[in-house]
């Protein structure tokens, strides 16, 4: 038997931090990161370009295939989101690509077509990988399942503080409207539900400042014995 790469996932819905924490342990580790809801928004961009609907999944998922993906830079500040050579880092990112993503996320169709590329980015040294079914789906394997939680009002008000210091005008109200919508689609759709694996330890980071959360992640890798 081939041993795999080790994995590290980071599941858990949106807004709680996923990305702040895997990119920190790719660094310390000096491991590969994925940050698989990317992905989905990637298709979901794709989608929008080429006028395809989300209520048609297998043309959505038709357009996976065609993407090449490449993804740049070591912080939220710095990275870009190469498709087909062309930077998508804005529309990705985008508040209303996250709502269609969660949308197309929850078709078979679409999520068969994105498992073998999650898979694929397991290489040597490690991955550390980013998403909403990393530990239950994607790596049941995984050497450390970590669940990140907050309540929809702490993600919403960190969601609101980001926009703002980049300038772009949003409410409260709205943002906690969409947080809690995302929500429900990503906990009930019928096939890979949002919710912890069985062996993943939940981490609440509802009243945690970002540099205890790290430290938190930090010691569950002493814990694990993992390191570079």
């Amino acid at each position: 038997m081939i041993d795999l790469p080790p994995v590290i996932a980071v599941d858990g819905p949106s807004g709680v931090g996923k990305g702040m924490v895997t990119r920190w342990l790719a660094h310390e580790l000096g491991w590969h990161r994925l940050d698989s809801g990317a992905l989905y928004r990637i298709l979901a961009v794709a989608a929008q370009r080429a006028g395809i609907p989300a209520e048609q999944p297998m043309a959505v998922a038709g357009l996976a295939a065609g993407l090449e993906i490449r993804f740049t830079g070591a912080a939220e500040a710095d990275e870009a989101i190469l498709v087909n050579g062309e930077n998508w880092t804005a529309q990705v990112r985008a508040e209303a690509t996250a709502s269609l993503a969660s949308r197309i996320a929850s078709a078979a169709p679409v999520r068969a077509a994105l498992l073998q590329r999650q898979q694929d980015f397991r290489q040597i040294p490690g991955l550390v990988a980013d998403g909403r079914d990393m530990g239950t789906v994607v790596f049941p394997d995984a050497r450390l399942k970590i669940f990140l939680d907050a309540s929809v009002e702490a993600r919403a008000g960190r969601r609101w503080r980001q926009l703002s210091q980049a300038g772009v005008n949003a409410t409260l109200i709205d943002l906690c409207a969409e947080v809690r919508a995302r929500d429900e689609r990503d906990r009930k759709r019928a096939i890979a539900p949002l919710a912890p694996a069985a062996d993943a330890i939940v981490v609440d980071s509802t009243q945690m400042k970002p540099d205890e959360v790290l430290a938190e992640v930090g010691r569950l890798l002493r814990d694990r014995c993992i390191s570079p």
